[in-house]
């Protein structure tokens, strides 16, 4: 796929699309909507979503009981970075029911048929850079208030990190870089995963849009940056089985959130139209494994 469209779409003119003002009870519309998808197709949400809570139990499991337990809670909480772009799937869903279109699981898959893959590929990319950051980032915060010795237990651990003045700075300085970094994220991703979807704008008018409606809704934002913390909070106890429910609806919520603010587009696609399948040579292995190729595979 040619570099040009994966950043610019179907079109290079990079001309602004419009962005509206919201309100705090947009928030609350959006999450009412959100539920209402979540209600309408449970199974094909939890389907999806379980992926979170197993990823979760297992770094837990990866961590405990040896040398990479402060690695524990900066892959928890720096897991929630790339969700955008892990919840592509549900944001398709949501797209298909709004346009009447009948839904199955499967058809969260249709994203790899988009004519933004490439794009939405590069963002997810990009996300996965920023998160390996922070885990590098929150290991050199860690490193330089306790050096390089391992915790010898569990309750050591939570000892050192809860009573003891290194631990305070840990957590003061931790929670405030790390918090930055979900502002980074959640500037560049909030609009353009869900936009992506609905027009081949390209990567970088995607992001640019995402900016731009942050900017012009800072507080009810921020608002709802807080909604999305609480809700991963609570989703996150007991073991993160929670967030089989508050990761889809706040996905699905996020969906109807970016059509409060910005404009759909024209000539919405209803679904995405997989070509019919062809004869595959062993020689085609393995670029039919990425949708881009099939082009080049006709």
């Amino acid at each position: 796929m040619a570099l040009s469209h994966i950043l610019f779409g179907a079109n290079t003119d990079l001309a602004a699309l419009p962005v509206r003002r919201i309100r705090p009870a947009d928030l609350m519309d959006a999450l009412a909507k959100g539920w209402n998808d979540f209600s309408a197709m449970p199974s094909h949400a939890i389907f999806l979503c379980l992926i979170y809570p197993i990823i979760g139990i297992g770094l837990a499991g990866l961590t405990l009981g040896n040398a990479r337990l402060p690695f524990l809670f900066p892959l928890a909480a720096g897991f929630a970075l790339i969700g955008p772009f892990a919840a592509m799937g549900l944001y398709e869903l949501s797209r298909r029911r709004e346009a009447g279109v009948d839904v199955s699981a499967g058809d969260a898959l249709d994203v790899l048929y988009s004519p933004s893959i490439g794009a939405i590929v590069a963002l997810g990319t990009l996300l996965m850079v920023i998160f390996l950051i922070w885990i590098a980032t929150a290991n050199a915060i860690y490193v330089l208030n306790f050096g390089y010795v391992p915790p010898a237990s569990i309750s050591q651990f939570i000892n050192d990190v809860l009573f003891s003045p290194p631990g305070w700075k840990l957590i003061l300085i931790g929670n405030g870089i790390g918090f930055l970094f979900a502002v980074v994220v959640f500037s560049i991703s909030f609009v353009s995963f869900p936009l992506l979807l609905d027009r081949d704008i390209g990567a970088v008018g995607a992001l640019l849009t995402s900016i731009r409606a942050i900017q012009a809704n800072p507080m009810t934002m921020a608002l709802w940056g807080l909604i999305v913390v609480g809700l991963l909070v609570a989703g996150s106890l007991p073991a993160f089985l929670g967030l089989t429910v508050a990761l889809p609806v706040l996905r699905h919520s996020t969906w109807h959130l970016y059509r409060k603010i910005v404009d759909p587009a024209p000539n919405p696609r209803s679904a995405y139209r997989p070509r019919a399948k062809g004869l595959r040579y062993a020689a085609d292995f393995p670029a039919v494994l990425f949708p881009w190729a099939r082009e080049h595979l006709r």
